[in-house]
């Protein structure tokens, strides 16, 4: 059996490796988005998020929020209390209920802050 050898070709790393960016992200930056990371990285907080997203005006009463997740007005408070500090959405008192709104331009922040290449 005859095997053939086939040259080996390196890749010229300039050409397939190029930077992501030119200079490294700085400590108030990283300390931003992994803030705002951090309060996404939750299951429920996502859902929550695309809930509020998807309903009427980007806005939604606790009350509706509690079923669709399954838990506790409480923990479903705690869980929007989070994403408020986070500025991913807004909230606002009408009689016993809370209303939470997303805030515009939130989640395209955090996609800006997630692109290495956006310049500074």
């Amino acid at each position: 059996m005859s095997t053939t050898l086939l040259p080996v070709i390196q890749p010229d790393a300039a050409v397939c490796c190029t930077p992501l960016t030119s200079e490294a992200m700085d400590a108030e930056r990283a300390d931003t988005l992994a803030k705002k990371l951090k309060a996404l990285a939750d299951p429920t907080r996502l859902r929550l998020v695309s809930i509020v997203a998807a309903s009427e005006g980007t806005e939604a009463c606790v009350c509706d929020l509690i079923e669709p997740v399954g838990l506790s007005q409480p923990t479903v408070s705690h869980h929007l209390k989070i994403l408020m500090e986070a500025g991913f959405l807004s909230r606002s008192k009408r009689g016993t209920w809370a209303y939470y709104k997303l805030v515009p331009g939130a989640l395209g922040e955090l996609s800006q802050l997630l692109d290495v290449t956006a310049s500074r």
